[in-house]
């Protein structure tokens, strides 16, 4: 008898096998990254739920379709460009790394569909659609609408995430190139704030009813048209309610069609990505000696040196401080354009600083065994960090005085200049206290192989969790100068408040010196453990 060969495996199962891999055998690196992960998907589900809470209450005012649309497209455009700047991603949605494999474009691209709808992330969206549904949907007709428009949120954001992420893997791989898409992403933070303002405008103009005209465009939006058409189809508007469906089903073939292209270009064009590398050695090592001279010299000098070269060259760290940079400075001056703000907003530059700090080790990359080398005593590490922290205040000090500033002589609140600037001041000081501890405690890695990826597989949560709390803890820290400035204004005792920022100025320092001084013997102890982290 002839043996029959076992039929091969599906592509679309073995991708998702493979991301369920990546997933649990990046949790076996630590019981901290697993309690970190846990606590996200945790923290995820409660949010969820209070947001499918959120909707069913919301069923049958009158705002609600308005709400709800416009809630969708907010969520959409969440997945079109989050996945390219925050933490997230995965081995298994990296075209990038499958050029050399014999696989197809069209079971490639329903492989990789499938497989990234395993997460947190469409877990969550899962949520806000069936919320969405229960919300708007009335009738028969409304509850067939719904069985279609659930599913067609969920796999239309994540195709356009996955769509757009393939078309700029080039671009974001590239330093040349993610130097351009740091321009988008600066472009990207100002539409957020031009969205929330106008946001503001449309609330004051007359409440929830003001937005209509705002989810009527966004109803032949999708995928929020798909939410749109159970509203439709709960009203009696049948045509309507198929024609949004239609589209967003073409839509979503259309995706799929652009995906597609952009696999086949990617896996078939070389990558010229580093043409001129050695044209540009000449000029950086010039600009290096000159900064070099400038510094103080010793490991103080080298070191900061080191930092602030990475910030000009490294892609990463270079539109994660332009991010940073540019939403510090546009929140608290369109606030104060605006005529809401409040010179205090310029706090807003401190945090968002402040938390270049964190995660210190791991924009070094698998490159930290050589710093490691360098550090046996905690006297060594206490250096090593100084000297970042003194790199990040080389910019992040004249950049907080001159938003305040600036957000002052804006409103004309020259009377709460000397504690707005005091109170920012601490919590600059608090934010890189707070960064250089969890830099020690909570280390993970920054992957430079791939466009797709902030943090490694697994270490997502544990990223998330050392960040929030970071933050909470530097506002904690704060709250002596929150708390004297809080007293100063109520008991109008304005000829002291002049007091709070030379006192916010010194307690911020002392804040930093601590925490670099609890930091320090961590880092000396835990360097083994931090060096497998950020290697990874």
């Amino acid at each position: 008898m002839t043996a029959v060969a076992p039929a091969p495996a599906s592509l679309t199962s073995v991708f998702v096998r493979l991301k369920l891999s990546l997933l649990r055998n990046g949790l076996r690196q630590s019981a901290g990254r697993t309690a970190a992960y846990i606590s996200s998907i945790v923290i995820t589900a409660v949010f969820a739920a209070a947001m499918l809470l959120s909707f069913v209450l919301m069923r049958g005012n009158a705002d609600t379709d308005s709400i709800v649309v416009l809630l969708t497209a907010v969520l959409a455009l969440s997945w079109t460009v989050m996945p390219l700047f925050v933490p997230g991603g995965d081995e298994t949605l990296d075209p990038s790394r499958l050029v050399m494999l014999p696989l197809r474009p069209r079971p490639l691209v329903r492989a990789l569909l499938v497989a990234s709808l395993v997460g947190v992330g469409p877990m969550f969206t899962l949520c806000i659609a069936l919320g969405a549904c229960l919300a708007l949907a009335h009738g028969a007709a409304g509850v067939a609408a719904s069985v279609l428009a659930v599913p067609l949120v969920v796999v239309v954001c994540v195709a356009l995430s996955r769509a757009v992420a393939a078309a700029n893997v080039r671009l974001l791989t590239s330093r040349k190139g993610r130097d351009l898409a740091i321009l988008s992403g600066l472009m990207i933070a100002v539409g957020m704030q031009v969205v929330n303002f106008g946001a503001q405008r449309l609330s004051q103009a007359g409440g929830l009813s003001s937005l209509e005209p705002a989810a009527a465009v966004a109803s032949w939006l999708p995928p929020s048209s798909a939410i749109a058409a159970v509203d439709s189809a709960s009203r009696g508007d049948h045509a309507v309610a198929a024609a949004q469906l239609l589209l967003t089903v073409v839509v979503l073939g259309a995706l799929l069609y652009w995906w597609q292209r952009s696999l086949v270009q990617l896996m078939t064009t070389p990558d010229g990505s580093t043409i001129g590398a050695a044209s540009e050695t000449g000029r950086d090592r010039a600009g290096t000696g000159l900064l070099g001279r400038l510094l103080p010299g010793g490991r103080t000098g080298t070191v900061m040196e080191r930092s602030l070269r990475y910030v000009w060259r490294d892609p990463k760290t270079k539109g994660a401080w332009i991010s940073s940079l540019a939403v510090g400075a546009i929140v608290p001056m369109f606030n104060a354009l605006q005529g809401t703000g409040s010179i205090y907003f310029a706090c807003f530059a401190s945090g968002m600083l402040g938390i270049q700090m964190y995660n210190q080790f791991g924009q070094d990359t698998s490159a930290f065994w050589m710093v490691a080398q360098t550090i046996s005593t905690t006297a060594d590490a206490y250096a090593e960090l100084r000297a970042r922290a003194l790199a990040l205040l080389l910019i992040t000090l004249p950049f907080t005085v001159l938003v305040t500033t600036a957000t002052a002589a804006v409103l004309g609140d020259w009377s709460s200049y000397p504690d707005a600037l005091g109170l920012a001041l601490a919590l600059l000081g608090a934010m890189l206290a707070t960064g250089a501890v969890t830099s020690a405690v909570f280390p993970y890695s920054i992957p430079q192989d791939s466009a797709y990826k902030n943090v490694a597989p697994g270490q997502g949560g544990l990223a998330w969790m050392s960040i929030f709390a970071g933050m909470i803890a530097g506002a904690l820290l704060c709250g002596p100068v929150i708390g004297a400035t809080i007293y100063l204004n109520v008991t109008e005792q304005e000829s002291l408040l002049w007091i709070l920022l030379p006192g916010g100025a010194l307690y911020g320092a002392l804040l930093a010196w601590a925490g670099l001084k609890i930091a320090a013997p961590r880092t000396a102890q835990r360097l083994p453990e931090i060096l497998a982290a950020v290697s990874k």
